[in-house]
């Protein structure tokens, strides 16, 4: 069956010209050309990734994301202006999976779409929840807890610790996890992921006493249910 893509976009020619390429390329596509419109839309669970303009009428693209990550982790692409550095920084840390700055060559844009779309789990979680021990993550609640008891986390960190999760096992490189969560153009810290291991662990592994993320020396970071592993 071939995925679902919502073009959130008031410029109709340019939704209209990224419809003809989607469908070109394979996909189902279907515009809305205001946030209203496209967070109803993208509510309604028939889309496996939204394109989601920013500057946006009666809600703006931020608001509609703020409100979907409310309910949802569907794979969000920002549309951005080329100087729009503060939004993008806002879209990322609200938890778009990516932007791309406008105006955008339709071979990035598809790439950029292969790539989030091949981010996605797998199975293995069919109702949503992620699992380590006593460690849950609920992906339609965007909640974490651990024994019961509630772990608040922001969005990045949450994104983080759901790509770790959905990876149990495997051995996730720096230059991985930045690309996954970050976006595989994200210019930033060179150490940003470091930091928000850091994050997780002390809200995590520190609070309740286990070595839930594990350091592999000069590989990566992984999770594993029953580990021997040395952290760092």
């Amino acid at each position: 069956m071939p995925e679902r893509i919502l073009i959130v976009e008031d410029e109709e020619k340019i939704a209209r010209f990224v419809e003809l390429e989607l469908l070109h390329e394979g996909y189902e596509a279907e515009k809305a050309g205001n946030g209203r419109d496209g967070l109803e839309l993208a509510e309604s669970g028939r889309f496996d990734l939204v394109l989601l303009d920013i500057m946006l009428p009666d809600l703006s693209g931020l608001e509609v994301l703020r409100r979907l990550r409310k309910s949802s982790q569907l794979p969000v692409i920002l549309l951005t202006a080329r100087d729009a550095v503060a939004d993008k920084v806002s879209g990322l840390d609200m938890g778009a999976d990516d932007y791309i700055t406008k105006p955008f060559s339709i071979e990035e844009l598809l790439a950029r779409i292969r790539v989030t779309l091949r981010r996605r789990p797998q199975g293995g979680d069919p109702d949503g929840v992620l699992r380590a021990g006593e460690l849950t993550l609920d992906k339609k609640r965007h909640s974490v807890s651990y024994g019961g008891t509630a772990v608040a986390l922001t969005a990045r960190e949450f994104s983080l610790l759901q790509e770790l999760l959905e990876n149990k096992g495997i051995v996730m490189s720096r230059n991985s996890l930045l690309e996954r969560v970050w976006g595989y153009d994200y210019v930033g810290e060179t150490n940003i992921v470091e930091v928000y291991i850091r994050y997780l662990r002390s809200k995590i592994d520190d609070v309740f006493g286990i070595p839930l993320i594990q350091t592999i020396r000069g590989v990566g970071y992984v999770i594993k249910e029953d580990s021997d592993h040395d952290r760092e």
